[in-house]
């Protein structure tokens, strides 16, 4: 083996993971060295968290090909068990922990500490405590785990993992549902960790934290590494990371169209006025907006300016909010759209930031998510003709690019970009005129926005009207033919694509 081999803690070697009609890694190399934080990053589904579970014998020696080379032996683990035992584990994003069960018997629940046939609680305690102060958890180990943070059950994870005598140590998006402190507050005791000898190896969509922490960061796109870069090499930047996780630069991520000529004006809300009894305050002044034909407008601002509140009370006022004064034209013709269904039948479609809560049933599957807002146009009499409904949700799941063996996969087991697709499709099928997409590309990764941009792109070629509500100010610019700015309720300056920037917009959204 010789003596260069030993830098590295682990090398897996020529990987290849198959399911039934999917080769999910092909060929896949990858190497840790000792002692370093490695950031493994991809976009959903390019085969990360696979890897993972081939390393810790989630998919047993025999179900992948390839080999396992850790600390210079070639291993085969057949189960978790044999990966915990060499010193491997493994943290997910849905924490293994029991609720019910206090913080002490966690760190030790499957390696209790035992007397002859009985556990020794009084040692569990001791131990477990210092288990804690290693993982800087200032905490009662007695503490039950329901009355811990999710930062906090993190920790305690971290700290069953080093009583299990920990060398290896992999999380799986540590951060995804933590705030900010609790984040850096974990990256630090990465460091700490790595100080004291472990190796981890972090996956992580947040690539300010990758660029943060990592000393070397490997990028896998579509089942295969594409690289490794090593920070003492190079700097390694967000911009380098996201070239090769999508292979194109970012600066191509907003595809290119043909601007729009100036259409007539489909959509015109004049003086919107609208108080919400909930909070007993008014939420919108004043509002005008227009938008023509074959136009995405977008509409900037931030958290709180109003911008839901705007196109729910638009897209018939399911809030109930009090709409005090303001007139909706639509083609000219003014409008009065008391309910989502008045709004649908005159051409206006709603998407949700909410996906998960109000746009999707995410217990069923990509057919019925499909057809759902519009099952009337496929029903005869009172019965719905199931062909032309699997017709329909084969159509859109191919033009819209939905990844998924077929219609009937369940939608809470996509990926958030594709279930972004499902909600799409289930407003197109209404057919708008105007559609508005309220954070398209909320949680999603880069490629996935990409085709969503694409779609959009699409829509408006084909004469549909988009308006769209971001948060994130370079998906406006790059996306909108003209911009709104909100602030407070109001609007607060509107500009055209070529006049606006990033400084001109935040100077809008923060003016009031």
């Amino acid at each position: 083996m010789g003596e260069k081999m030993s830098d590295y803690i682990l090398e897996m070697r020529n990987i290849v993971k198959e399911f039934p009609g999917v080769k999910a890694l092909s060929n896949v190399n990858f190497k840790v060295k000792r002692g370093e934080i490695h950031c493994l990053v991809g976009e959903n589904g390019a085969g990360k968290s696979t890897l993972m579970k081939v390393l810790s014998g989630v998919y047993p020696y025999g179900t992948y090909g390839g080999d396992i080379v850790y600390n210079n032996e070639t291993v085969q683990f057949k189960s978790i068990a044999d990966s915990e035992s060499a010193g491997i584990a493994i943290i997910y994003q849905e924490l293994a922990l029991i609720p019910e069960l206090s913080v002490y018997e966690n760190i030790y629940f499957g390696h209790e500490i035992m007397e002859g046939k009985v556990i020794n609680w009084n040692r569990t305690i001791v131990e477990a405590a210092k288990m804690l102060k290693k993982v800087r958890l200032n905490i009662n180990p007695s503490t039950k785990i329901k009355d811990l943070g999710v930062g906090n059950r993190q920790l305690v994870e971290i700290a069953k993992a080093l009583s299990k005598n920990v060398k290896l140590l992999i999380l799986d998006e540590p951060t995804a549902a933590l705030n900010e402190d609790d984040s850096a507050n974990l990256l630090d005791l990465l460091r700490e960790l790595k100080e004291q000898g472990v190796t981890s190896i972090m996956i992580s969509h947040k690539l300010k934290e990758i660029v943060s922490i990592a000393d070397t960061v490997t990028v896998v796109r579509d089942g295969s590494t594409i690289c490794s870069m090593d920070a003492k090499e190079q700097k390694i930047t967000e911009q380098e990371i996201i070239k090769y996780m999508v292979g194109r630069e970012i600066e191509n991520i907003y595809p290119k169209r043909e601007k729009y000529q100036d259409g007539e004006v489909c959509l015109e809300v004049k003086n919107w006025t609208v108080f919400d009894p909930e909070s007993n305050r008014e939420i919108l002044h004043d509002v005008n907006i227009n938008v023509r034909k074959g136009e995405i407008v977008g509409i900037a601002g931030l958290m709180g300016a109003g911008r839901t509140e705007f196109a729910l009370s638009v897209f018939g006022n399911t809030p109930g909010y009090k709409i005090t004064n303001g007139q909706i034209k639509i083609n000219g013709a003014e409008k009065r759209l008391n309910h989502p269904k008045a709004a649908m039948d005159a051409g206006i479609a709603y998407v949700t930031e909410d996906r998960k809560g109000n746009g999707l049933v995410l217990i069923q599957d990509i057919k019925y998510n499909t057809t759902i807002a519009n099952l009337g146009k496929l029903t005869e009499g009172l019965v719905i003709n199931e062909n032309e409904e699997i017709n329909v949700a084969n159509d859109f799941k191919k033009s819209i690019g939905i990844k998924a063996p077929s219609i009937k996969q369940i939608v809470g087991n996509l990926s958030g970009g594709n279930q972004q697709k499902v909600s799409l499709a289930k407003w197109l099928f209404v057919g708008p005129k105007i559609l508005i997409l309220d954070e398209p590309t909320r949680g999603i990764d880069v490629g996935a926005k990409f085709e969503i941009y694409s779609l959009m792109n699409r829509l408006v070629e084909q004469g549909m009207s988009i308006i769209m509500i971001s948060s994130e100010l370079l998906e406006v610019l790059g996306m909108s033919d003209r911009i709104y700015v909100m602030s407070e309720g109001t609007i607060t300056g509107e500009v055209t694509a070529e006049e606006a920037t990033e400084q001109k917009v935040m100077a809008m959204a923060t003016r009031v």
